[in-house]
């Protein structure tokens, strides 16, 4: 009996299409049915397609470290293609690619804030070839804000940071502050009178803004938006006061002079924009970054697990491969599975603090 897997593939070169691959119940995969425009499929679409059932149809196998990876990887990766975190996933895929001599094979899952690739890669037999590139909000803020079907800390296995991206807070140009200290003191002056937008309830840059009411002992408005580009047209538009939002979407307009950046808000000054400070020289302790890493399936074998992590950490240590990291908009920045699994406790109790001064609980 054939069985039938539909999911849809990402626009390649203007030309969007659904595959149906069908496996039978030994999980044998036959050519992929295809439709787009007048029933065409490039074939390049197809060698991808038939990859990715492949990658996904593959039984559990023993594994030796030292012989790994004998078959094509499939990393998912939350959201769509073109997002930030697909950008730096394709980038290490290359790399593996290059080292290894086996194809890796991006699988893009948007759907529910990341929730439907997460809970996929939990479930992913534990054998080294399905790996997540996930992103804070599917590890730690999701799973605070919305009953999830995994845990972040069981159901993955910890392999290494990739990147981390710093929010920037800027605001209009008209509002007098120029400074993260001058905004406080606007806020104090008008409490409740200044608006933050946001890309939505429960988004990072959401959670930027209570973390700022919060430690700055200060009161305004949150407005949310269906999305991040609406509520940045709202800033330059002067309807909105203030934002927080990822560095690479806010710097060509502040350097237009259509917004002004007031502060970074990641752990130190980056590289993309030194001369702006960090919201931590005026609040200390204050961060809020977005940052990817890398996981397995819960029980992939510990050998395995240091073997992907040797290799990411000495691709992200590699100058030219780092450079490209930040020409994206990212900080490279690697750990070990412990430091990973470290971090994301912090992340988890940070945010869980603001959550819960907040009041925020969604449920899906």
């Amino acid at each position: 009996m054939l069985l039938p897997l539909k999911r849809m593939i990402p626009p390649l070169n203007g030309v969007g299409f659904v595959h149906e691959i069908h496996r039978n119940n030994a999980c044998g995969v036959t050519a992929p049915t295809c439709w787009g425009l007048g029933n065409r499929m490039k074939p390049a679409s197809v060698r991808q397609a038939i990859l990715l059932a492949a990658v996904a149809c593959a039984g559990p196998a023993p594994v030796a470290a030292q012989s790994y990876p004998v078959r094509p990887i499939r990393i998912i990766v939350p959201g769509s293609a073109g997002s930030a975190n697909d950008f730096t996933a394709r980038a290490i895929a290359q790399r593996l690619t290059e080292a290894w001599g086996q194809q890796i094979v991006i699988d893009n899952r948007s759907g529910a804030g990341g929730i439907i690739a997460h809970e996929l890669a939990a479930k992913a037999t534990p054998d080294g070839y399905t790996l997540i590139f996930s992103t804070s909000a599917g590890l730690v803020i999701n799973p605070l804000l919305y009953k999830v079907p995994y845990d972040s800390f069981s159901d993955l296995a910890p392999i290494s940071l990739g990147s981390i991206n710093p929010q920037m807070l800027f605001s209009h140009p008209g509002v007098a502050a120029t400074s993260v200290q001058e905004l406080i003191a606007l806020a104090r002056a008008r409490p409740g009178q200044l608006n933050c937008a946001s890309a939505g309830t429960g988004t990072p840059n959401h959670l930027g803004c209570e973390m700022l009411k919060l430690m700055a002992h200060i009161e305004f408005v949150h407005v949310p938006y269906k999305g991040a580009s609406p509520a940045i047209t709202d800033v330059v538009a002067g309807q909105m006061q203030f934002m927080f939002n990822s560095i690479p979407a806010v710097l060509p307009l502040a350097r237009s002079g259509k917004v002004r950046a007031l502060a970074v808000a990641g752990p130190k000054r980056s590289p993309a924009a030194p001369d702006v400070p960090t919201v931590a020289e005026t609040i200390p302790g204050f961060e809020c970054v977005n940052w990817y890493a890398m996981l397995a399936p819960g029980r992939t074998p510990p050998a395995l697990v240091a073997r992907l992590n040797a290799e990411i950490v000495k691709m992200i240590a590699d100058p030219p491969f780092a450079q490209r990291l930040i020409d994206l908009g990212s900080e490279p920045k690697s750990s070990s599975p412990a430091e990973l699994r470290a971090y994301m406790r912090t992340e988890s109790e940070r945010w869980g603090r603001v959550i819960k001064a907040a009041g925020l609980k969604i449920e899906r």
